[in-house]
């Protein structure tokens, strides 16, 4: 039996569990905040979230992250190439890293978020437990890609000595931080109750 079956729902802000009436809405009595049993167009909001975040995928790792000026000289590098100067001059735990917080992590985010939107709108009866736990990873590593941003910004603002040498964001940074953030709202807003709302029709399979 789960909490909606008899008209329990917690609040999103504040974890409160509490009694809703037979309309399904009320305000949390703690915090004032709206209460619902499942978080409304939750589906709705993660499709729009998740396809924005495929646009901006491409953009994120086709365009240079960041611009080096160096003496008159110019070198824009995309992430890719990044990772491959990295491994050309013997970095490779540096270029792994790179590679996995910024190519692979926001990737698999993206096919993670697609698979756990239709699984729910099919109804899926399979794996109920694993995808629950598949939608805490994908909220839990979201924050984590914006290592390279951070480490954009922090070179842009430390490495400006005139005519020597200056550093950029390009037009990737600005696409992969769109990425990263579309992808963080799309985890929050994906409500993982959904998962489990069609338990009677077909029996809870793991």
């Amino acid at each position: 039996m789960r909490a909606r079956d008899i008209g329990l729902a917690s609040c999103h802000t504040c974890g409160l569990l509490q009694q809703l009436p037979p309309s399904g809405h009320a305000h949390c009595p703690r915090c004032h905040s709206p209460v619902h049993l499942r978080t409304p167009n939750s589906t709705q909001l993660t499709w729009a979230l998740v396809i924005t975040a495929i646009i901006a995928y491409l953009p994120a790792n086709l365009y240079p992250v960041m611009t080096v000026t160096s003496l008159g000289r110019s070198q824009s590098d995309t992430i890719l190439s990044g990772v491959i100067y990295l491994l050309l001059h013997g970095d490779w735990p540096l270029a792994l890293i790179v590679f996995v917080a910024s190519v692979l992590v926001p990737l698999l985010k993206i096919v993670a978020l697609l698979y756990l939107l239709l699984s729910v709108q099919r109804r899926s009866p399979l794996r109920k437990a694993q995808r629950s736990r598949l939608y805490r990873v994908v909220e839990l590593v979201g924050r984590w890609s914006m290592v390279d941003i951070f480490v954009v910004a922090l070179l842009a603002a430390l490495v400006q000595a005139g005519a020597l040498a200056t550093i950029e964001p390009g037009v990737g940074a600005i696409a992969f931080t769109s990425v990263v953030i579309l992808t963080m709202f799309a985890a929050l807003s994906f409500d993982p109750r959904l998962i489990w709302d069609n338990e009677e029709a077909h029996g809870d399979i793991t």
